[in-house]
C-alpha cells in the first residue's frame, strides 16, 4: 500500500504541476460549450419534428421540410413534446395528437396540420421547459474530454516512461508491475472527475443546464466510463515505446470515437451498421447513459445495458493491458 500511495501521490504531482496540461484541460471544454451555446442561442433549426405512434395515413405526410419520426412509446414522446425535442407528437388510432403550447415550432407545425385536413384529430396541449443543443451537447463535450483525457493521459505517460528509462529503473524495485499501473488508473480517474466537476458546475452557473436525474448517478456513470477509457489507454500503451506510433493508435482510436458516439449530432436513423460499431465504443455508453440521466430523469436501472456495457469492456481491456503490460 505504500508503493501504491507514493507512485499515486508523485503522479497527481507530475499532473498538477503541469499547468499547460491542467489549464487545457479546463479550458478547452468550457470554451467549447460556450461557444456552442453562442451558436445555438436562438434554438434555429431547419426542420420541424414530428412523432408518429402508428401508421399515418393522411395528407399531413406531403408536407415539405417536416421530420416525421416512428414512436414506439408515448408516453416518452409525450415528455419530448413537452421539452421542445418533438415539435408535435400525432397517435393515428387514437384520433388524436399531442402540442407544445408554448413551442413557436409546435404552434406551427399545428397549423400546418390542421390546412392538411387535420381537423379531425383531437388536440392535447402540454407544456414544459425547452431541451437547448448545449443542454443536449454538454453529456457529449464531458465525455470527450474524459475520452482524450483518458487516452492521451495515460498513454502517453506510460509511453514516456518507458522510452526516457524509468520503467526500465522501477523495474528493480521492490514496485509490482499490477501497483504501478494501479496508481496510474486511480491518479487519472480522480484528475478525469475534478477536471469534470469542475467544468460542469462553471459552465452551470452561466447557462444554467438541465438536469432531471441524479447528480450521485451521474458521476457514477462518469467514473464507469472513465476507468472503460483508462483501460483503453493503458491497452494502447501496454508495449509501445514510441511517441508516435502511440500518437497515431490514440487518434486512430479517439477520432471514430468522436464521431460515432452520438457526441455532436444524434445517431437516430443511422444505418446499422454504424449503430452496430458505435455500440462497439465505451463512449457511446457514457455520453447515452449521461444523456438519459441528464434530460430523461433516468435511474441507473434505466440505463443499466449502458452500464453493463462499460464494466464488461473496463475489464476486457483491463485484462488484456495487464497481460502485455511490459516495464521495457
Amino acid at each position: 500500500m505504500k508503493r501504491f500511495l507514493a507512485i499515486l501521490h508523485a503522479r497527481n504531482l507530475e499532473f498538477i504541476r503541469d499547468r499547460a496540461a491542467l489549464s487545457w484541460g479546463l479550458i478547452f471544454p468550457t470554451a467549447l460549450m460556450m461557444g456552442f451555446a453562442l451558436l445555438f442561442s436562438n434554438g434555429d433549426q431547419e426542420l420541424y419534428k414530428v412523432g408518429v405512434a402508428g401508421e399515418l395515413n393522411h395528407p399531413f405526410q406531403d408536407s415539405r421540410y417536416i421530420n416525421f419520426i416512428p414512436v414506439d412509446d408515448v408516453e416518452k414522446a409525450i415528455t419530448k413534446v413537452e421539452r421542445h425535442q418533438l415539435d408535435l407528437l400525432i397517435a393515428p388510432e387514437e384520433l388524436r395528437y399531442w402540442v407544445n403550447s408554448s413551442s413557436p415550432a409546435g404552434y406551427v407545425t399545428e397549423q400546418l396540420l390542421k390546412a392538411s385536413g387535420g381537423e379531425t384529430l383531437k388536440a392535447s396541449e402540454v407544456s414544459g421547459k425547452e431541451i437547448r443543443y448545449i443542454d443536449w451537447l454538454i453529456p457529449g463535450v464531458l465525455g470527450m474530454n474524459m475520452m482524450f483525457s483518458a487516452l492521451f493521459g495515460i498513454g502517453f505517460v506510460i509511453v514516456r516512461y518507458r522510452k526516457n528509462g524509468v520503467l526500465k529503473r522501477l523495474k528493480g524495485t521492490p514496485l509490482s508491475a499490477t501497483e504501478f499501473l494501479m496508481a496510474q488508473i486511480v491518479s487519472r480517474l480522480i484528475l478525469i472527475l475534478f477536471v469534470s466537476i469542475t467544468v460542469y458546475i462553471g459552465c452551470h452557473l452561466i447557462l444554467e443546464f438541465s438536469m432531471y436525474g441524479s447528480y450521485v448517478n451521474l458521476l457514477f456513470v462518469f467514473a464507469l466510463g472513465s476507468l472503460a477509457m483508462i483501460a483503453l489507454g493503458l491497452l494502447v500503451a501496454s508495449r509501445l515505446k514510441s511517441d508516435e506510433l502511440a500518437s497515431g493508435l490514440t487518434n486512430a482510436i479517439s477520432i471514430p470515437m468522436m464521431l460515432l458516439s452520438g457526441v455532436w449530432f444524434s445517431l437516430e436513423g443511422s444505418p446499422q451498421w454504424i449503430s452496430f460499431i458505435s455500440n462497439l465504443l465505451p463512449l457511446t455508453h457514457v455520453v447515452d447513459a449521461s444523456r438519459a440521466i441528464m434530460l430523461d430523469g433516468a435511474s441507473l436501472l434505466d440505463v443499466s445495458h449502458h452500464i453493463f456495457a462499460l464494466i464488461l469492456m473496463m475489464f476486457i481491456f483491463l485484462i488484456i493491458g495487464v497481460k502485455m503490460f511490459r516495464w521495457e
